[in-house]
């Protein structure tokens, strides 16, 4: 039996008792609300909530549940010959998005940028017979084990043909984001990559909700990484976060104004 944390989506194997505490929640890069931790069974989630569908690009599909549930973040399903592609994951697994998923090609590969996101992935892999990639530097951080977890090591996974996972690091160790070389090249950022309510800048935090920043040196590393990455689309964790043109000239510059902050009497 499966139980969801309601403040991150987090899911939970309760078959052994009820589950009172979140690891992710208790990490400083999250929180316990103030009315403390709560839960909701996986079948009345899929009861209450539905998953909203968006398509972005003619092979690009991002899904949020409504209402609201937990962190709120948007999955994406990215449609090509080699194979389909879930990035990032949502908690609610409803019938509909069963059906429209399959209707699509099913998903032959889930790959998640960080821990906030792991929600009810074991449930996505085994109803669609996916392996699932997680960076290794964030193994601690699975709360039910699955035959369909794969651990990746270094800097770089190629997932499928013109698809690949570039580990950054920052938010969390394993942080990662995809980067889709069709066209001009796009990137699924998580929220690795923080794209601001504006869609002009992303910034970059070890801690969102508790507002605690990275160093200018692991920022520095991010960007480093991704001058060799072409991208002129990008496409963060929540809803309005899309960036489609010039992508990578707004993080190299965003990045660069983040370190200037930093410094003494600056900003």
């Amino acid at each position: 039996m499966i139980t969801l944390c309601k403040a991150c989506g987090t899911s939970y194997d309760c078959g052994q008792g009820h589950v009172e505490r979140c690891k992710i929640c208790e990490d400083e890069r999250q929180y316990v609300p103030v009315s403390g931790q709560a839960w909701m069974d996986f079948d009345e989630l899929t009861r209450s909530h539905s998953n909203k569908w968006r398509q972005h690009a003619a092979k690009l599909f991002s899904l949020k549940t409504v209402p609201s549930f937990a962190i709120n973040q948007r999955a994406f399903l990215l449609v090509t010959p080699a194979g389909n592609v879930l990035w990032d994951c949502i908690a609610n697994l409803d019938p509909a998005t069963k059906s429209l998923v399959s209707a699509l090609g099913g998903v032959n590969a889930i790959a998640i940028s960080h821990p906030h996101y792991y929600t009810t992935m074991q449930d996505w892999a085994e109803t669609f017979n996916a392996p699932i990639y997680l960076h290794s530097d964030d193994r601690a951080w699975i709360m039910r084990d699955s035959p369909y977890i794969h651990l990746w090591k270094g800097d770089t996974y190629a997932l499928l043909p013109g698809i690949r996972l570039l580990r950054l690091g920052g938010h969390f160790a394993g942080g990662t984001v995809l980067h889709w070389e069709e066209g001009e090249g796009t990137i699924l950022a998580g929220d690795i990559l923080q794209i601001t309510p504006g869609a002009n800048a992303v910034s970059f935090m070890w801690s969102y909700p508790n507002m605690l920043p990275l160093a200018a040196e692991t920022v520095a590393r991010i960007l480093q990484r991704l001058t060799t990455v072409k991208f002129a689309r990008m496409y963060g964790a929540f809803e309005g976060q899309d960036i489609t043109n010039n992508a990578s000239e707004i993080v190299q510059c965003s990045g660069a104004k983040y370190i200037t902050c930093l410094k003494p009497n600056s900003c």
